[in-house]
C-alpha cells in the first residue's frame, strides 16, 4: 500500500545550498486544473474526417499523432492535479484532526494513482507511434487497441482516486460530488472489430476511428464537469 505523503510545502534543501519554496498543494492544483485545454484535445469527427479527405489522407496522421499525445498528457495532467487534491485534503484534515479518521482514505486514493503513474512510462510516444502508423499501417490496428485499453484502465483508476477524495473533502465540510461508476466504458471487442473491418475492406475503421475520437472527448468532458466542483470546493 502508498504511503500517504506528509503535506509539502516550505523550503526543499538543493544541492546548491537552499532553493526556492517548493509550490503549494492549492497551487499545484490550481495549475494542474487551468491546463486542462492544454492537454484535453477534443476532436470534431466531421472535421477530422473532411480534412482526411481533403489532404488524401495526410491529416488522417495528424490525428493519430494528436490521439497519442492527448490520452498521455491527459493522464499526467490528472494524476497532477488528483496527488495535489489529495496532499492538499491531508494538510486540512491535520488542521481538523481527521487524519487518522480518514487515513484509509487517503491511503485507497493513493493505490489508484500509482495505476496512473505506472501508465506514464507505457510505450505511447506519439511521434514513435506517428512514425510507426505511417510506415506500416497495421499499425494504427494496434494503437486503436492499446488507447481504447488506457482509456478504460485510465477512468477505472481515476474514479476510485475521485470517489475517495469526494468521501474525504465533504467530511471536511468542502462537498464534491461522487463521480458517476456508469461513465466507465467496456473495452471495445478488438477480435470482431479486426473481423468486421476486414471483411469491409477497411470500411468499418471509419467507425471504430469515430469511436476513438469521440469516447475520450466524453471522457474530458466528464472529467472537466468533476474538476469544476473540486476546485470549488478546495478554494472555499
Amino acid at each position: 500500500m502508498t504511503s500517504v505523503p506528509p503535506p509539502s510545502g516550505g523550503f526543499t534543501p538543493s544541492p546548491g545550498g537552499v532553493g526556492p519554496p517548493s509550490a503549494q498543494p492549492i497551487d499545484q492544483l490550481r495549475l494542474a486544473y487551468q491546463r486542462r485545454h492544454e492537454t484535453d484535445y477534443i476532436f470534431n469527427f466531421w472535421t477530422a474526417l473532411g480534412w482526411t479527405i481533403l489532404t488524401f489522407g495526410i491529416f488522417g496522421y495528424y490525428v493519430y499523432y494528436q490521439l497519442f499525445r492527448r490520452m498521455r498528457d491527459h493522464n499526467i495532467r490528472r494524476l497532477e492535479l488528483l496527488e495535489a487534491a489529495r496532499t492538499y485534503a491531508w494538510q486540512l484534515a491535520g488542521q481538523q484532526g481527521l487524519q487518522e479518521e480518514l487515513r484509509p482514505n487517503f491511503e485507497r486514493a493513493a493505490s489508484h494513482e500509482e495505476v496512473m503513474r505506472q501508465m506514464t512510462s507505457d510505450f505511447r510516444d506519439p511521434l514513435i507511434w506517428l512514425l510507426l502508423i505511417w510506415f506500416t499501417g497495421i499499425a494504427g490496428i494496434i494503437g486503436f487497441i492499446l488507447l481504447d485499453g488506457d482509456l478504460v484502465k485510465h477512468d477505472t483508476a481515476e474514479g476510485g482516486v475521485e470517489s475517495e477524495l469526494a468521501t474525504i473533502y465533504t467530511r471536511l465540510g468542502r462537498p464534491v460530488p461522487q463521480p458517476d461508476p456508469a461513465r466507465i466504458k467496456g473495452k471495445h471487442n478488438y477480435v470482431a472489430r479486426v473481423i468486421v473491418s476486414i471483411v469491409t475492406f477497411g470500411i468499418y475503421t471509419i467507425w471504430w476511428w469515430y469511436n476513438m475520437l469521440n469516447e475520450p472527448n466524453e471522457h474530458f468532458e466528464t472529467n472537466w464537469a468533476w474538476e469544476d466542483a473540486l476546485a470549488q470546493a478546495a478554494q472555499q
